[in-house]
């Protein structure tokens, strides 16, 4: 009997299945098990002895912690901290990287060695390298300092928003290194636009400054979303984050432990994921607005 041949439509569907089923099965047991684990932990009292580990259901008793123990003030302080500074921080990153992306799509000599160089802090600026950077004063820039700006901020500002702002200029290298990838997405975005699209513009009269504002960023419109999620992700996890190191120390301090340490990392998801969520809104709204004209 004649094995009826499988229809292209389907086969192609299985090839899709086949490469997807490996992310699908690492994502089930080295992700969603652990999260929901922790999401469990978040709800129970976490004691750790000889025996192993003894697990109490609590309910929300962990949460009720947070917002009433001097360790969940701190930890809700960083967080504040952190949400305040990526206002700053990610239009920084996302214009810096526009600019050297564009910069880099040039034809110019040595143009693959000074991609590497921008590229390079990416992949040795790990969290330890960079306290050492940042003890050693290589963080700032020496101007800054000078003209007294630290001191006109922390003056000019309340110390809910002079102290986040003091961060961003006082470690202004350390936040131009977190662009390495985000120049890279828009130099393959800016290899995509056609060049005869900038010749017939040319042609019709645009300069320079025209052409970078009506073809090259509507072009970059959606790899500037893909940057910005990418940016805020990478410094929300980033090691040396504020609320990074209060969720490691609070796991191991006897007063807090595993539950406490778990029901901080849910609350920190919680605010990624509504600060996300608020740029993506203005995305939406900008797109909206853009629109209509």
């Amino acid at each position: 009997m004649a094995v009826k041949p499988m229809k292209r439509k389907k086969r192609e569907t299985l090839v899709a299945w086949s490469f997807l089923s490996i992310w699908v099965i690492g994502f089930l047991v080295f992700t969603m098990i652990p999260l929901f684990t922790s999401l469990y932990y978040s709800m129970s009292e976490v004691i750790l002895d000889g025996e192993g580990i003894k697990v109490s259901f609590v309910w929300f008793e962990n949460y009720k912690q947070v917002f009433s123990s001097p360790e969940g003030f701190n930890f809700l302080k960083s967080v504040s901290d952190f949400a305040i500074e990526i206002i700053f921080k990610v239009p920084i990153i996302t214009v810096f990287a526009i600019i050297i992306a564009v910069m880099l799509n040039q034809k110019i000599k040595g143009r693959g060695f000074f991609r590497a160089i921008y590229f390079l802090p990416v992949i040795i600026a790990s969290g330890p390298v960079i306290n050492q950077l940042i003890y050693q004063g290589v963080a700032t820039i020496p101007i800054i300092e000078e003209m007294g700006i630290l001191s006109f901020i922390n003056s000019t500002f309340t110390e809910t928003l002079a102290r986040p702002i003091s961060n961003i200029f006082s470690e202004l290298i350390v936040i131009l290194w977190f662009s390495g990838v985000q120049i890279l997405l828009f130099i393959a975005a800016l290899q995509k636009i056609d060049k005869y699209t900038y010749e017939a513009a040319m042609i019709d009269g645009a300069g320079p400054w025209e052409s970078f504002w009506k073809i090259t960023i509507p072009a970059l419109k959606s790899m500037v979303l893909v940057s910005v999620v990418f940016t805020i992700i990478n410094l929300a996890t980033f090691s040396e984050n504020a609320a990074i190191l209060h969720i490691k120390n609070n796991m191991f301090a006897l007063e807090t432990g595993f539950g406490f340490s778990s029901a901080i990392a849910w609350l920190y998801f919680i605010v990624l994921v509504i600060i996300l969520g608020i740029f993506f809104l203005i995305f939406k709204l900008f797109n909206r607005e853009r629109g209509r004209r």
